[in-house]
């Protein structure tokens, strides 16, 4: 028999670090329904026309399918088999597969506003903390399972939504403990770009090629832009796009040479401007960057978009959404506005490792263990223990008379800071003593006063 072991990409995930993981989306969750979020949860499988077609073309092919039940019936089998030579060739067959695991949280967000958006009230604003599924290559930060955490608005074309968002993403990340940069773009401007540069069915081309600049440089991205059929010129233009450096604001005029009198790009512009002053005199403004490379692979972007790089850590974005302004248009239902970002947890958790942020308190889960020193004590610290768990204090009861030692090694492996010992001298005296484990002392105490002990 071959040795347990789990799919690639995929983790178990141990208590301490579950205790750390549900701090992150406590906090998170916290400041969503702080700005009036509400939490939603959908299916981790969708139709696949449902997701097929909404991530581009590299996008889509990380798509997890799932094949169809009652493939072993014969009458199937046969047609089953004709079947799986289409999905060898990359195309996608109901016969085989109908529905896939959902590869982010965007797009079932956007399949449930158009199924109900007559019931909602608009504009809407859901928070959603559930795991997606990605058939990418594993490797450090990027997993096959992993959880993310969004907040969208829809129903409105207000740019106060995105002042918003990057207020969220600056006040979470602050209460985490996590210094950031928050990235600005829009996808307006790369739309300019496109136009200044053979057309807007340039932009794909364009864009993809430029949100690869970090993996594989300049040089690279101009070969990738000349295979896809760029002119020397047009790709000339870029480059002076890619190389924009300085503040925000001389950022934005070095733009305005190159785009400043194209109509999308006076647009795209504009938003910015609007994101920037709105934070002038917050706190947020110091974590906010204009970054003209920010490209975003997914196409369903329309305006503004974001991406948060976590500083002085190992780790690619922690972070990222934008506008999609014509989202659920791929579902029949169209003219709903809507914008969104995510925020990355497994690579937050990742950071926070590496930067050692984690509360020290987060990792404490039992805070006392009671002592088994024989039946008539073990009732009695029994009967004391379910007194303090009423009062919200964790307890255990070591689960059998064992030697003191072994008592300790357990409290001092499960991290207890607290140890209760209850023996025939505490039980007629009605007492307890009470050990701080992590500092050495130690206290006796009457049965009441344990009860109403500061632990």
């Amino acid at each position: 028999m071959s040795k347990p072991s789990l799919p690639q990409g995929t983790r178990d995930f141990s208590a301490s670090v579950v205790r750390k993981r549900n701090y992150i989306f406590q906090t998170i969750r916290t400041v969503f329904e702080l700005y009036g979020f509400q939490p939603l949860e959908t299916p981790a499988m969708e139709n696949l026309d449902t997701l097929m077609g909404k991530y581009g073309d590299e996008g889509d092919k990380l798509i997890f399918k799932i094949l169809n039940n009652g493939l072993d019936n014969p009458s199937k089998q046969e047609q089953a088999k004709l079947e799986f030579d289409k999905i060898l060739s990359g195309k996608n067959t109901k016969g085989l597969t109908e529905r896939a695991l959902r590869y982010d949280l965007t797009i079932p967000f956007a399949r449930y506003v158009a199924m109900n958006h007559g019931q909602l009230t608009m504009p809407f604003k859901r928070y959603q903390i559930q795991p997606v599924w990605r058939a990418d290559r594993p490797q450090k930060g990027r997993y096959r399972e992993f959880y993310q955490c969004d907040a969208d608005v829809v129903g409105s074309y207000s740019l106060l939504n995105e002042v918003e968002l990057a207020n969220i993403y600056a006040s979470a990340f602050k209460q985490l403990g996590v210094d950031v940069t928050i990235k600005i773009n829009s996808r307006k401007i790369l739309a300019a770009l496109a136009e200044c540069c053979g057309g807007s069915d340039k932009l794909v081309d364009i864009t993809v090629a430029i949100d690869k600049l970090d993996k594989i440089g300049l040089e690279k991205v101009k070969e990738e832009l000349s295979e896809r059929g760029l002119t020397s010129l047009q790709i000339n233009t870029i480059e002076t796009y890619l190389q924009i450096e300085g503040d925000n604001y001389s950022k934005i005029e070095q733009l305005k040479k190159i785009i400043g009198t194209n109509e999308t790009g006076i647009k795209g512009i504009a938003e910015l401007e609007y994101l920037l002053a709105y934070h002038k005199d917050s706190f947020v403004i110091k974590h906010l960057q204009a970054d003209f490379t920010l490209a975003r692979g997914l196409n369903y972007y329309t305006g503004v978009i974001f991406e948060v790089k976590a500083n002085n850590a190992q780790m690619g974005s922690i972070g990222g959404g934008g506008r999609y302004d014509d989202l659920t248009g791929t579902f029949d239902v169209p003219n709903i506005p809507g914008v969104g970002i995510s925020f990355g947890v497994d690579r937050i958790y990742d950071v926070m490792e590496e930067l050692q942020l984690f509360p020290a308190e987060v990792q404490t889960g039992t805070q006392v263990l009671f002592f088994n020193l024989g039946e008539a004590e073990s009732k009695a610290a029994f009967a004391l223990m379910q007194s303090l768990r009423d009062k919200g204090v964790a307890c255990e009861l070591y689960h059998e008379n064992s030697k003191f030692d072994k008592q300790f090694k357990y409290a001092d492996k499960k991290q207890i800071p607290y140890a209760v010992i209850l023996g025939s001298k505490e039980l007629l005296e009605n007492t307890v003593m009470i050990k701080n484990l992590i500092t050495g002392t130690q206290v006796s105490l009457s049965n009441s006063e344990l009860i109403g002990f500061q632990f």
